[in-house]
């Protein structure tokens, strides 16, 4: 295997808030050069990105496995956060592992995230995220309690102070869906990172270890895998601005020749609204979407009716969503955006961390992903963190042909303030 070369970047001793410098100086070290993407480095700006950000998913994908094969056998290894939703090990010790690799590559750039240690601090659990991330990591030496805390509030809401200006950072869910880790091998769950230049996803790596393509060919109508047997293989699905969406088994990755096992990702060709398959959150019910008042919502392809649509269920997390959608699995993503009031104001706001992948897969499938008014998703509302963006209403993710007629019956049946 190919290395690339380069002295370790070691973290400071103290975190500063300090504003975001737009440059990106890498600086490459034991990653993989020879992963074999099916388009040629000319062709992608960010390939180096690409490639490195490929196999830190990779390794944060096995590093899941490995934590969820003793989760249930092991009860303090599942956490609860203030919020109740829950935490494990994994989801602090992908944090680390991605924000240590990263940073030694890239040290210039910044990195959004969802979890900080201060959580860690009041739990017996900070030596076994350490050996975690230690059992993946570039340089294991250098993974101590101090490098692993201060490589999670790298990426914490405190780290960086961005401003106003175009900036360049990564954005990183460590585990998106974890009800679905926690759930057993049928729930999926997703790591995820993309880079964000300036106001712009550039490139995206979502990370599925328990993807099962042989449930997808049976719950969805008329959908037949034509290329490798990706069933219980789990997924990787990497995704570059200008080059297109890809994916291939996660079980691939260290077997064979990369570049022969990618296979190109479309959204599908789905035409008539009353044939498409949608999914939504677990967590939120088709009669809480405007849609309600002209479809009911099935579950059942054999039961579609007239004035029926054909609900496909997929657990947990929204970019779980994202994948069916890239991948031709499902037509439609629906989400409600959580609100709150500013200013007598009724507005909606998203973790930037849940979407940005998700967004760039859709897009470079020829897919779109808009708010309920058809705006696109500014990743630069938030000017100081980054960490949260605003969308009108929800978010809307189709194969781009029925995008617009859906956002008709949205504008008719509901009213977004």
């Amino acid at each position: 295997m190919d290395l690339l070369r380069c002295s370790a970047v070691r973290f400071p001793r103290t975190h500063l808030r300090r504003p975001f410098r737009t440059e990106i100086r890498p600086c490459f070290a034991a990653v993989r050069s020879s992963l074999g993407f099916p388009f040629p480095e000319q062709k992608a700006k960010y390939y180096r990105e690409l490639e490195a950000a490929v196999d830190v998913v990779e390794r944060a994908c096995r590093l899941c496995v490995d934590v969820k094969s003793l989760l249930f056998s092991n009860d303090d290894r599942i956490l609860e956060k203030n919020d109740q939703t829950p935490v494990t090990i994994a989801d602090f010790g992908v944090q680390a592992l991605v924000s240590l690799e990263m940073n030694r590559l890239f040290p210039s750039i910044p990195l959004v995230a969802e979890e900080d240690s201060s959580f860690l601090w009041s739990t017996n659990l900070v030596g076994a995220v350490v050996d975690v991330v230690a059992n993946k990591a570039t340089f294991r030496d250098e993974v101590t309690e101090d490098s692993v805390l201060k490589a999670i509030d790298r990426g914490g809401k405190d780290a960086y102070n961005f401003g106003p200006n175009p900036a360049t950072y990564w954005v990183l869910d460590p585990i998106d869906g974890t009800r679905g880790f926690v759930k057993g091998v049928e729930a999926l769950y997703v790591v995820a990172l993309a880079l964000v230049v300036e106001g712009q996803i550039v490139l995206g790596v979502m990370g599925c270890p328990n993807w099962d393509e042989d449930y997808f060919v049976n719950c969805v109508t008329g959908v037949q895998e034509t290329g490798n047997n990706f069933s219980r293989s789990g997924m990787i699905m990497v995704s570059h601005v200008g080059c297109g969406t890809w994916k291939q088994r996660l079980s691939d990755m260290l077997t064979i020749e990369l570049s022969q096992s990618w296979t190109r990702c479309f959204v599908d060709g789905c035409q008539v609204l009353k044939e498409a398959r949608f999914c939504t959150p677990e967590s939120q019910k088709w009669e809480s979407f405007p849609l309600s008042s002209s479809f009911n919502a099935k579950t059942d392809s054999e039961k579609i009716g007239n004035g029926d649509i054909l609900l496909v269920p997929a657990c947990c997390g929204s970019l779980c969503k994202y994948m069916m959608v890239a991948s031709g699995r499902a037509s439609v993503f629906l989400l409600r955006a959580t609100t709150r009031k500013v200013m007598k104001k009724i507005s909606g706001y998203a973790p930037a961390w849940d979407h940005a992948v998700g967004i760039i897969c859709v897009h470079e499938a020829g897919g779109k992903v808009t708010d309920w008014e058809g705006s696109s998703i500014d990743f630069a509302a938030d000017q100081v963190a980054r960490r949260t963006i605003f969308p009108s209403g929800g978010f809307l993710v189709t194969n781009q042909c029925l995008h617009n007629e859906i956002l008709g019956l949205i504008s008719s049946n509901s009213s977004i303030n």
